[in-house]
């Protein structure tokens, strides 16, 4: 979505629920669930990511990799939302690492430049009652939110250069929507940003979401207080969820045919050094790439994408209704859950099946695998 689309911030379709679940989470027994089944065979399997591919390098932009070097998987086109930075640079970072690796045909369609209704301002606000958010993305990253801008701000300098492949004519919700409808029941969403473009997607043609296959997106993590004081305080958040709130709420509330949801089990897996060195022991220019960008963060959207692509990677998951709290106050923002025994009379809520371990060894040795066989000619 370009800025002038940025007038849905304030659509006043959107209403916020008040809840008062996500302080019990965690208590709540889940209904153990079988893991994912294996892809078909029949042929490739249709994909669109859609993300906030924050770079150059990093786990938005690596997250391209499973998707785009399975043979078993076919991208349709990438679109891009706003989180963890602004969507025209995210765009540009993107466009310039298909480039590098050879892959500059797949489409890349500009999304939401802003939440539908959360703004810097509010999330100062929210700062300043319920304490700091560790990350706020593009309203000041792990720095101070007073002097992040509230408009988004022209494309600086790029260490990888300036891409020359422009984005694509349609807007990402056109681009979701015609995919989706040109492939019906075929299409599976990837989601590891924040929600907006689905959610826009979903209120302009309410028949998206059940027209696609299936949702597998990034975000819902449930333990993020208990997170917060024995783990990585920067990484006890759940971003995409708390940047769009309501865009989150839409698009889990939609009549997707089947949820996944890879959340809390993505901290547990990290870009170490150590496997740095393993991965571009074998140079192409995508582990040149990958070197040059390291960041040691956790494989966040890595995952997501994996487990997409190979949803037998899954080793341990459970079934439960799941929505986002869209009320202000502390948890405006936060994941909860509840099993279906206990789920309210014609609630809204879907039943969404949560990722809560994979295989880890077979992970890495794919995601490496992957990111070595580049044969892409050197970059322009």
């Amino acid at each position: 979505m370009h800025s002038g689309q940025g007038d849905c911030r304030v659509l006043s379709s959107i209403l916020s629920r008040s809840t008062r679940l996500a302080a019990t989470a965690a208590a709540l027994a889940f209904m153990a669930a079988p893991a994912m089944a294996a892809p078909a065979t029949g042929g490739p399997e249709l994909m669109i990511e859609d993300n906030d591919f924050l770079g150059p390098g990093g786990s938005d932009q690596l997250s391209t990799i499973p998707l785009l070097f399975n043979p078993h998987v076919r991208v349709l086109g990438f679109t891009v939302v706003s989180g963890d930075g602004w969507e025209n640079a995210e765009s540009a970072h993107l466009r310039r690492l298909l480039e590098i690796i050879g892959k500059a045909d797949v489409p890349v369609a500009d999304g939401a430049v802003y939440p539908l209704v959360n703004t810097r301002a509010e999330m100062r606000l929210h700062e300043q009652q319920y304490g700091a958010i560790p990350w706020k993305g593009a309203w000041g990253g792990i720095g101070s939110i007073d002097t992040a801008p509230d408009m988004q701000p022209a494309i600086g300098t790029m260490k990888e250069g300036a891409p020359h492949t422009p984005p694509a004519k349609q807007d990402a919700v056109q681009f979701l929507i015609e995919q989706v409808h040109a492939h019906p029941h075929e299409v599976t969403i990837v989601a590891a940003g924040p929600l907006t473009n689905l959610a826009l997607a979903i209120r302009q043609d309410p028949t998206f979401a059940e027209t696609a296959k299936q949702l597998i997106f990034m975000g819902g993590m449930l333990d993020t207080s208990m997170m917060s004081i024995t783990g990585n305080a920067d990484f006890a958040s759940d971003f995409n969820m708390i940047f769009d709130p309501e865009a989150a709420h839409i698009t889990l509330t939609a009549p997707w045919k089947a949820i996944t949801v890879v959340g809390s089990v993505s901290n547990d897996l990290m870009l170490s050094r150590e496997y740095l060195g393993q991965i571009t022991s074998k140079k192409t220019p995508l582990t040149t790439y990958i070197g040059s960008y390291y960041d040691p963060l956790p494989m966040w959207d890595e995952m997501t994408t994996a487990i997409a692509a190979d949803p037998t990677l899954v080793t341990s998951a459970v079934d439960a209704r799941m929505d986002i709290d869209t009320s202000r106050g502390p948890h405006y923002g936060h994941a909860f859950v509840v099993p279906e025994a206990l789920a309210p009379k014609d609630s809204p809520m879907r039943v969404m099946h949560i990722v809560r371990s994979i295989d880890e060894k077979r992970f890495r040795e794919t995601f490496m695998h992957a990111a070595q066989g580049d044969a892409a000619p050197p970059a322009r």
